[in-house]
């Protein structure tokens, strides 16, 4: 069991004071009237994501989307290593991080087994034609499974919240109470 608390986090995007929480559960995605937004964890999303890679059941969103203006940089929240996504070791226990939608000019310089410490940049957000037609954003999602793949699902089947929500925790226990 990961003791969230052993470790101080360095913040994953430079929030600023006043943002929106978005509330995306009637199925669209509005744009925010402020620059930053927030897209929960353990949201319900019905509708939402309609294309074939989902088929209509997936709709559970696992992770903590952070909307900003493309290029906004995402940092690592602590040391750790390059693997499919980040690797990330909190006491005894080991952590993946997923950065989704990051711009792909902005990663050339990474590597798998390339190590990194807090506060690093990780990559910058990709605009809507790098991240499938969504507002720029990143995706930020925790695993205590390791990947298989470069990819996690981002949204679950509701029949599947019991165990995603053990499988992918609650970003927030290293992003803070943003919402």
């Amino acid at each position: 069991m990961i003791d969230w608390e052993a470790e101080d986090y360095h913040p994953v995007v430079d929030l600023p004071e006043k943002y929106t929480v978005l509330d995306l559960s009637e199925g669209v995605w509005k744009s925010p009237n402020t620059m930053y937004s927030i897209g929960k964890y353990d949201e319900f999303r019905p509708g939402l994501y309609n294309s074939e890679i989902f088929k209509g059941v997936r709709n559970l969103h696992v992770g903590i989307d952070i909307g900003g203006p493309v290029g906004t940089p995402c940092m690592a929240f602590m040391e750790g290593e390059i693997s499919h996504f980040g690797k990330h070791k909190i006491g005894k226990d080991f952590l993946w991080a997923l950065y989704g939608h990051l711009d792909s000019q902005s990663i050339k310089n990474k590597s798998i087994g390339q190590k990194i410490s807090s506060g690093d940049i990780l990559g910058h957000f990709g605009d809507k034609n790098e991240n499938g037609g969504w507002e720029p954003h990143l995706h930020f999602q925790l695993s205590i499974i390791e990947p298989q793949t470069h990819d996690l699902p981002g949204v679950v089947a509701l029949e599947f919240r019991e165990q995603a929500l053990i499988d992918y925790p609650d970003p927030r226990f290293i992003l803070g109470d943003i919402y």
